[in-house]
């Protein structure tokens, strides 16, 4: 289980590798269901990116997978083609959701929103891989 302050620690981790690079995102915490935790969006980021890196968080967490992963994947030919159109429309296949682990287990999943696939897989993979910001109590 992420605990909101768990949540918030992921998030300053984030936001530190967005401002960084100089791009302001959105960065949403999931919970093991892929229910929302918590969510920033800073400073001049785009409102469009608001639902999209939320909807990263879910996909990440549905389906246990980067949505990078999911993305190479979900390409015409590829095992997950037409994945996108599941789940009501929440399903995002770009870069920038990761799965958050703990002792081996999926407890929730990081979706960032609003620079290039690049900047947004890295900004969630600057707070989503280094387990030291986020399983503490």
């Amino acid at each position: 289980m992420i605990t909101l302050k768990q949540a918030k620690t992921i998030i300053e981790a984030a936001e530190a590798k967005a401002t960084s690079i100089g791009q302001p995102m959105n960065i949403a915490v999931a919970d093991e269901g892929g229910n929302l935790i918590a969510h920033v969006r800073m400073d001049g980021a785009w409102i469009g990116s608001i639902d999209i890196s939320i909807k990263k968080a879910y996909t990440s967490r549905a389906f246990d997978i980067s949505t990078k992963d999911l993305a190479e994947h979900s390409q015409s030919g590829g095992q997950f083609f037409g994945i996108h159109a599941s789940n009501n429309g929440k399903i995002m296949v770009f870069a920038g959701g990761i799965p958050l682990r703990h002792a081996g287990k999926v407890v929730g999943a990081i979706g960032v929103s609003g620079g290039n696939a690049p900047q947004d897989g890295q900004t969630a993979g600057a707070a989503g891989t280094r387990k030291s910001y986020w399983e503490q109590p």
